[in-house]
């Protein structure tokens, strides 16, 4: 049976089973995946965020049939490569859109101006002089900031901490501080996950049926770059204000979704 998805109050009754039947006929695929949240539950050691069970292999399957599969993450794209268990790797686009690296082991970053370089080391040391090196990750363009589970009030602390370390980077650099799921991130402006998703299209071309599927508030871009040329879903276990057009509940709801792509494609379950 096809995966019921829950669906926007706007948005038709029929949209996920329209949608496996524009994969079934399309004549290109593109299957798009954010990582933690989304294919992986989240976890206080960020280094043993692994995929739900039946993920690594009914993706491997989907990139079989032909379809263009890429994960779109927040996390350095080579994190992905040994957590995601997924193999070959698919296409990764790392911190937020600013590293691609691709199926064949190519590998492209983006290089900040050195403006924002150096305010990324002021907030490393900020943050090394405060003791938080371990709750701190540095990424290309970013440093983001965990506290997933920890207490209520250890949260708050930390929070208030990083937002008076970095309020005149944020200030007088022109950086971003942006919250996710469990933490916060000082970001160099410049690209996000919207950006991957318009370069990914825009390389696929107009027939193509595309999913972008995500859980987090940085998820919303690629929503909103993935209107009208796809369809964007929610996968989280409560629903929350968002762009996307359908809702769907991992671990099981996720997987069913992957069958069914599967099956559009013409696989047996």
């Amino acid at each position: 049976m096809t995966v019921a998805l829950r669906k926007a109050d706007t948005f038709p009754q029929d949209v996920g089973a329209s949608f496996m039947e524009k994969v079934r006929h399309a004549k290109s695929r593109a299957l798009l995946l954010d990582y933690d949240g989304t294919l992986a539950p989240f976890t206080p050691d960020r280094t043993r965020a692994f995929p739900y069970r039946e993920i690594p292999e009914l993706v491997s399957r989907i990139m079989r049939t032909g379809t263009r599969v890429a994960l779109i993450s927040g996390r350095a794209a080579t994190e992905l490569v040994f957590l995601s268990g997924i193999h070959p790797h698919p296409e990764i686009w790392g911190s937020h859109g600013i590293e691609r690296l691709r199926g064949d082991g190519s590998y492209e970053v983006d290089a900040l101006p050195a403006e924002h370089r150096h305010a990324l080391q002021l907030a490393a040391r900020s943050l090394h002089s405060c003791g938080l090196d371990g709750r701190s990750e540095t990424k290309p363009g970013s440093i983001a900031v965990h506290w997933r589970g920890l207490s209520t009030h250890e949260k708050g602390v930390i929070e208030n901490k990083v937002k008076g370390l970095f309020a005149s980077l944020v200030k007088d650099h022109g950086l971003q501080l942006l919250p996710f799921d469990g933490g916060l991130e000082l970001r160099a402006p410049g690209k996000n996950k919207g950006d991957a998703v318009n370069t990914i299209l825009a390389e696929t071309g107009a027939d193509v049926a595309a999913a972008y599927l995500g859980d987090d508030q940085t998820d919303e871009n690629a929503f909103r770059a993935i209107k009208g040329r796809g369809i964007s879903i929610l996968v989280r276990n409560e629903p929350r204000p968002t762009m996307a057009d359908l809702w769907l509940r991992p671990p099981d709801e996720l997987s069913q979704f992957l069958r069914d792509w599967l099956v559009a494609c013409g696989a047996e379950r």
